[in-house]
């Protein structure tokens, strides 16, 4: 029973350690990275620079 909860916590943390990777690859979005919302898209980027 041991064995299988060690398992299952290992299991989850290489999950969660993978899905950051994957993540930190596959940005789609421009911005700062904190998820505050700035400059997200080109539009809202080009509108940004042109005021």
């Amino acid at each position: 029973m041991q064995e299988l909860i060690i398992f299952l916590v290992f299991a989850a943390a290489l999950a969660y350690l993978g899905r950051r990777v994957y993540q930190s690859f596959s940005k789609k979005q421009a911005g700062c990275g904190k998820g505050c919302g700035c400059a997200t898209d080109v539009k809202s980027k080009r509108l940004a620079t042109e005021k």
